[in-house]
């Protein structure tokens, strides 16, 4: 099953995360190398060359910078700062805390221009069609050019619903997602067409090579098509009956047209499915497909949002097991690899981090977040713990995988089913910024406004300049050049 990851589809508001966050009461979560030959599932298929992971010993937990208070500023000074008001950014109002609107993004497109996009305030509208309020909201862009932060290029954007609409591309581009359309841009903020999907795109995540891109989308069953007249069946008039046009599951499909190919056909699940789903249609359909063409790899239908992780090679899955979760990865060409196991009551979280270093979150037995980050080869590289009271964690890496970013919200209280979350407990939102070989810690700050959905944190491409929305400025820190990564594993064999 692979993992669906709470809050990053459009919908999974504060109620639901209160009820999700009711069974994070149990084990520790900590990945562990698999011994060779131990237990493991017959039924998943294991390369020769790729044998169970040598045990590698942990490291000793990294305490968490700051750890028992908020931050109340950045560990270090920024380098610059650039103020929001002239911009046109109003501070969103407290009315949207827990309800995970995307409210703005901010983004490095190379190491001296930022992309800061956000909602323009305004009247709410309403859909005369449903008499219901209106999902339709304007969004002024930016590209600001440093260390002067002058803006050279400025325009507006409509968007039909209030989830995540924009990632960067290291080239310097970035994709904008409306609807059931996806569009590219660059640092004139021009866009273009580059696919359409057969119905409203909920959520994408890239590979970090940002060749491969997975996609949620919201595509009912398309109804059984008209029994037609016999090809030789003819008018009055003696002219034949007019060709249906092709459909995206025919293998037709348009330029830009992301197709569903049965020749990709697979079955993905979400880790709440687990059998007592209804008798309703899966109406959600998860792709991996090639970004610039749009090409199709694997293609499945699922009544729940499926988060799947992949790098170039292959995709990562979280398979239930008796002593904890097996972190597997599943390669295109065909068979997988054991990573190891993960000890934690609530599914783990995998992000991968860079081609060959993956990022697991799991629980602690307060609810706390437990980072391991490891190689795809099995190697544990550092390991660290947040306290139970930072919460909703979203994760920003930089384009070369040298760094990353953990933002929470803080609240005042450990938050589990006794004790759930309320707007007010909420205190402050704050970061850490690691190096990702070692863990070390470059920066910590708070960031404000609160925004729970994240886009108020950036890194550069290079992992030496970091950005955040704070004290009423876009702050820029400059950093250390972070450590290289360990030597890469060996690559999965196609042949």
């Amino acid at each position: 099953m692979a993992n669906c990851r709470a809050g990053t589809i459009p919908g999974f508001g504060l109620r639901a995360f209160q009820a999700w966050w009711a069974l994070q009461l149990a084990a520790l979560g900590l990945v562990l190398a698999l011994p060779a030959g131990s237990a493991q599932d017959p039924t998943q298929t294991r390369h020769p060359e790729v044998d169970a992971p040598i045990p590698q010993p942990l490291p000793l937990v990294k305490e968490r910078y700051l750890v028992n208070k908020f931050p109340d500023r950045p560990s270090i000074p920024p380098t610059l700062s650039i103020p929001l008001e002239p911009l046109g950014f109003s501070t969103p109002g407290a009315i949207y805390l827990g309800a995970r609107n995307s409210l703005a993004s901010l983004d490095f497109l190379d190491e001296n221009h930022l992309l800061f996009t956000f909602r323009v305030p305004g009247l709410l509208h309403r859909d005369s069609a449903k008499d219901e309020e209106s999902t339709e909201r304007q969004i002024r862009a930016l590209v600001l050019a440093l260390p002067q932060g002058n803006v050279v290029a400025d325009t507006q954007w409509t968007v039909h619903d209030r989830a995540r609409y924009l990632w960067t591309l290291k080239d310097g581009h970035f994709l904008l997602r409306d609807r059931n359309s996806l569009f590219e841009g660059d640092a004139t903020l021009k866009l273009k067409p580059l696919l359409d999907f057969p119905g409203n795109l909920l959520w994408l995540d890239l590979d970090p090579s940002q060749d491969l891109m997975v996609t949620n989308s919201r595509e009912p069953l398309p109804k059984p098509a008209k029994q037609q007249p016999p090809a030789d069946a003819t008018s009055s008039e003696g002219s034949t009956s007019a060709a249906q046009p092709d459909s995206p599951s025919s293998g037709q499909a348009k330029p830009g047209e992301v197709g569903t190919p049965s020749t990709a056909s697979a079955n993905l699940t979400a880790d709440s499915e687990n059998g007592d789903q209804d008798n309703t249609e899966p109406n959600l359909v998860v792709r991996i497909l090639r970004r610039a063409s749009g090409e199709v790899m694997l293609v499945s239908r699922a009544h729940t949002p499926v988060q799947l992780p992949i790098n170039s090679q292959g995709y990562l899955e979280n398979l239930r097991q008796s002593s904890g979760w097996v972190l597997n990865l599943n390669y295109f060409t065909g068979g997988s690899k054991m990573l190891g196991t993960v000890a934690s009551f609530c599914s783990p979280t995998d992000d991968f981090v860079s081609e060959d270093e993956i990022l697991v979150t799991g629980c602690g037995t307060l609810g706390e977040s437990r980072l391991t980050a490891m190689t795809t080869n099995g190697r544990t590289l550092w390991a660290t713990q947040a306290p139970p009271t930072e919460i909703w964690p979203k994760l920003v890496t930089a384009a070369n995988g040298l760094s990353l970013a953990w933002e929470t919200l803080d609240t005042d209280h450990p938050v589990n089913s006794y004790a759930p979350i309320w707007p007010e407990d909420v205190k402050e939102q704050s970061v850490t910024v690691f190096d990702a070989a070692n863990g070390d810690i470059a920066l910590v700050s708070p960031v404000n406004p609160v925004m729970d959905e994240g886009g108020n944190v950036a890194i550069s491409p290079t992992g030496r300049r970091v950005a955040l929305l704070n004290a009423g400025a876009i702050q820029v820190f400059d950093l250390p050049a972070p450590p290289p990564l360990p030597t890469a594993p060996a690559k999965h064999s196609t042949h």
